[in-house]
């Protein structure tokens, strides 16, 4: 909600023109009504219309600089005569009426131009830059008139106190935590330049191969093309660059000349996306990077906890040494952080970001629950164990071996049963991995529903675990784990449920079927119903803020902890999590610390800010009628390989997109690009 003078917003209009502020209607959408904190906003234009929250504010001259924006990203793109030729049209005329030189002539000529982009412009950023101007045409008439009559400029043409901020964005860039361009690259699959598609990539995403293959996509959700047929596989096309620069050898595409070090350095606690991201952008802004991991290889938990059926080792490695090819980057392993090395760090180090994830397995609070039993096996150290082994020959330690009754130096399963409680990636990689290592029988255990599992996971891992033969149980729970004499693992009471509709429409309730208890004789349970963060390193003199969950509480904008020059990104600081928003957040962390070091101010840069206010906005509309393309092109599906064959090895499941394939599913993108711009 925001207190406006007037809106012409989507379908919304409120004209306060001539009412008291108090009396003033709010609008339903979440305006920038305040830029920053200590800074209002004077006005927001954008694709679907405009608002004003000062009744003070030159209208003509805030077209005026929104068509200069436009104008200045057509002439880049001139891809169609509509949209550059209309874009200087539009500029030229509303500047002409602005300093006092216009005729009426003039407006029915924008007016006509305006509509004629609408129609004819190859993508949305020229059928929907129009639509404001239209507006401020319509509903504000009498001042432009005025200014035609007099032959004067508008009221703050010349006034320099003003700042037009502007941004372009999409739906799919809004909805990517780490704001990536995701037409540009999809462009460049479709022109066959891979190497502009992975420049754009980069641009705010370095771990392309990673990326490319295992985020779960949010962009899809929020694309403009599912409302009218099926969103693109935007996952899909952002590993093609990265493969091509792969295949080609022509390392390294970096989105810019790396600045030369500034002599300022930071330390890094953790290797995994949110620090590898954190180091890349802080070393190509000239910021040398010390980065601690304690695992004895590099990359976190994508590299020791998703498999290499779905992440290649070697394809991740890519992601790493890009990051490692830059001047002042250097990578210490085997070196588990202490609350002695954060004192010295804050010493030796211009800032610190830590970046060590959630590896320490949650409890599913069952009866007799105990780390002691012999087959309870944490989903974490499951996965360790087996992608240690798999992806860098490192075998099983003594000790698990001894516990988990293992008579091979890696994790084989034959003949045994194995029950997973969770329902997100991590569940799914342990249940996945279990198939893999030859077990008899692999179950999952759910309290909610399919539908839910999909969503916290991706419909393409949730049915290809189905094809590979894990059974999924849903509604269900284990109350109690049944052991030996000797504490085997034997069995679980797993209790049923049903889900209550709430009569006051809340969420709906799950509530115990009474007497449809059931027991599965088993001989491992893995628990990965969530992770928690391990911050014994913190000094406890620091008195860092922690969240309710237990992470590094910031301000969620710039990253930085309670105490100054601490910084936090990736799973530490929000709890468990997706690769692309720890490398979303470590992206911006980067940004902040790129000025820190050097000014001791932690503060965003104006694009960030715009980021902030248009995620709050929403720029994707659901309920949107797509109108002036062609719609029933079908979505390109990559082609997988074999259930029996991806069963019994971990070789890549997903096999990736043909050229044709992804060229074709490339042209299915409208470039749903929008400008957006805030005057304060």
């Amino acid at each position: 909600m925001s207190r406006v003078y007037f809106s012409c917003w989507k379908d919304e209009l409120i004209d306060n023109r001539g009412k008291p502020k108090e009396e003033w209607q709010e609008s339903a959408y979440n305006f920038p009504e305040h830029y920053n904190v200590d800074q209002a906003s004077k006005a927001f234009i954008g694709w679907a219309g405009f608002a004003l929250f000062d009744e003070d504010v030159d209208v003509v001259k805030l077209g005026t600089e929104y068509a200069a924006q436009y104008q200045i990203y057509s002439e880049a793109c001139g891809r169609c005569a509509p949209g550059r030729w209309g874009g200087r049209i539009l500029y030229d005329l509303f500047d002409k009426i602005a300093r006092g030189e216009g005729e009426q002539s003039d407006v029915e000529h924008l007016k006509e131009v305006s509509r004629t982009m609408m129609e004819t412009s190859k993508c949305e950023i020229g059928r929907t830059v129009p639509k404001p101007l239209l507006d401020i045409l319509t509903y504000f008439k009498d001042e432009i008139d005025a200014l035609i009559e007099n032959k004067k400029p508008s009221k703050y043409y010349n006034d320099p106190s003003v700042s037009y901020i502007a941004k372009v964005t999409a739906p799919c860039m809004d909805a990517c935590p780490s704001h990536v361009d995701i037409p540009a690259y999809i462009e460049g699959v479709r022109d066959l330049r891979y190497d502009d598609s992975l420049l754009a990539t980069r641009k705010t995403m370095p771990l392309a191969h990673t990326c490319g293959r295992v985020c779960p996509h949010p962009c899809e959700e929020e694309c403009r093309r599912a409302n009218l047929d099926e969103p693109i596989s935007i996952m899909e096309l952002k590993r093609i660059g990265a493969d091509f620069e792969d295949e080609h050898s022509l390392f390294w595409l970096h989105p810019y000349k790396q600045k030369p070090l500034n002599g300022k350095k930071v330390a890094i606690v953790g290797a995994g996306p949110a620090g590898l991201t954190g180091a890349y952008y802080l070393a190509m802004e000239g910021v040398a990077c010390d980065i601690y991991e304690e695992l004895p290889v590099l990359g976190g938990e994508v590299a020791v906890g998703v498999p290499e059926y779905r992440m290649p080792v070697k394809k991740y490695n890519k992601d790493i040494e890009l990051v490692n090819s830059l001047d002042g980057v250097h990578f210490i392993t085997g070196k588990r952080v202490t609350a002695e090395d954060m004192r010295r760090f804050e010493k030796e180090y211009d800032a610190i970001l830590v970046a060590s994830g959630t590896r320490i397995s949650k409890k599913i609070r069952a009866k007799n629950e105990r780390d002691e039993i012999k087959g309870y096996w944490p989903a974490i150290n499951f996965l360790d164990c087996i992608n240690l082994y798999v992806k860098y020959g490192i075998p099983v330690p003594e000790e698990i071996r001894k516990k988990q009754k293992l008579d091979k130096e890696y994790v084989d399963l034959s003949g045994k049963t194995l029950v997973c409680v969770g329902g997100g990636f991590t569940s799914m990689d342990v249940v996945r991995c279990a198939i893999r290592a030859n077990a008899k029988k692999v179950i999952m255990l759910y309290r909610r529903d399919e539908a839910t599992i999909i969503r916290n996971t991706t419909y393409e891992e949730y049915h290809e675990a189905v094809e590979e033969g894990v059974e999924f149980i849903f509604y269900s729970a284990v109350e109690e784990i049944i052991t030996d004499e000797e504490d085997n693992l034997k069995a679980l009471k797993v209790n049923r449920f049903e889900l209550i509709p709430d009569p006051n429409g809340g969420r709906p309730q799950l509530k115990k079927i009474e007497g449809a208890d059931f027991i599965i004789e088993c001989d491992y349970l893995v628990p990965a119903v969530s992770q928690s963060a391990d911050l014994s390193h913190l000094p406890e003199e620091w008195n860092i803020e922690l969240t309710s969950w237990g992470t590094i509480k910031t301000d969620g904008k710039t990253y930085m902890s309670s105490k100054p020059g601490v910084f936090a990104a990736g799973d530490c600081e929000y709890g468990p999590m997706t690769i692309v928003n720890a490398v979303g957040q470590a992206k911006r962390a980067a940004s902040v610390m790129s000025r820190y070091v050097l000014t001791k101010e932690a503060n965003l840069t104006d694009d960030e800010i715009m980021e902030d206010h248009l995620r709050a906005l929403k720029v994707y509309d659901k309920k949107e009628k797509i109108k002036g393309w062609l719609p029933g092109l079908p979505r390109q599906v990559s082609l997988k390989l074999p259930v029996e064959e991806r069963k019994h090895s971990n070789k890549e499941v997903n096999l990736g997109l043909t050229q044709e394939q992804a060229i074709a599913e490339a042209e299915r993108c409208m470039r749903c690009y929008y400008i957006a711009m805030v005057a304060v």
